[in-house]
């Protein structure tokens, strides 16, 4: 069964962002801007990557897609950075229809005769060292639910909220529901929508969802540039830093280093 992630490392998509911009060109300048782009690249080394790295289960395929209109300096450093993901695909559009693009990526990458687990991933998001293994489980766990139905849901609601930064990693565990990190879906062979047709917090509307809390598997990285963090009634929120405990917990979870942590973003 494949399995295949998804990330948009900031696709100028036309829709799928909280905050629109009036034309493709505006919003390419407001995601191309040197500081956001600084800071989407040390989310991605610091807390996305390492995890994937890691995984127990490297069977695998990872989507990265990016805008043709990325600038070239830009792309040559996601690729550095990538190097050391073998999973690790970029993939690059001309700006389109959110969900149709996503659709079209990920079925490229599919062998559509097979069922597939997919998952989306942002970029400043981190997923357990076992998730991949764990939704495999799941996947076959619930295989006489998949028979009967062409998507399943799975979520991983329990997690933390983290701001990493000079000092380290601030950090809260939350249970979150359909959260869109550590959320994947099950589709059946031939089926072509996929999981970047459905809002991450909607899909319990659209098709049958399994449920687990039983322990941390995901981070979701909070940030200056949060697409979800740019309107103006959103207020800071306030995390505690990570003791030695939390840290050690977090390198043997997320393979997340909070003295790599400290040296990116010095």
């Amino acid at each position: 069964m494949q399995v295949i992630g998804l990330c948009r490392f900031s696709y100028p998509a036309e829709g799928g962002f909280q905050v629109e911009h009036d034309d493709a060109a505006t919003r390419e300048a407001y995601l191309f801007a040197p500081a956001r782009l600084e800071e989407r690249f040390r989310h991605f080394e610091a807390i996305c990557l390492p995890g994937l790295k890691a995984q127990s289960d490297p069977d695998f395929i990872f989507l990265v897609l990016v805008g043709t209109s990325l600038p070239p300096d830009a792309r040559e450093r996601l690729e550095g950075l990538l190097e050391g993901l073998p999973q690790a695909r970029i993939v690059a559009r001309p700006p389109g229809p959110h969900r149709a693009v996503c659709q079209e990526v990920i079925n490229a990458a599919r062998d559509m005769a097979l069922p597939c687990l997919q998952f989306r991933h942002d970029d400043d998001d981190a997923v357990a060292v076992d998730f991949v293994a764990t939704l495999r489980e799941a996947a076959r766990d619930v295989a006489s639910l998949r028979a009967r139905h062409r998507l399943v849901g799975f979520d991983w609601n329990r997690g933390y909220v983290a701001r990493p930064d000079a000092q380290g990693i601030c950090a809260e565990e939350t249970v979150t529901p359909y959260w869109g990190v550590a959320e994947a879906m099950a589709v059946a062979p031939g089926v072509k929508q996929s999981t970047m047709n459905f809002g991450h917090n909607k899909i319990m509307r659209f098709m049958p969802t399994v449920t687990f809390t039983d322990r941390p598997m995901y981070v979701r990285g909070h940030n200056e540039h949060n697409d979800s963090r740019q309107k103006k009634h959103v207020k800071p929120v306030a995390l505690p830093r990570l003791d030695g405990d939390g840290e050690a917990l977090f390198r043997e979870r997320f393979a997340i280093d909070a003295d790599q942590v400290r040296r990116i973003f010095a």
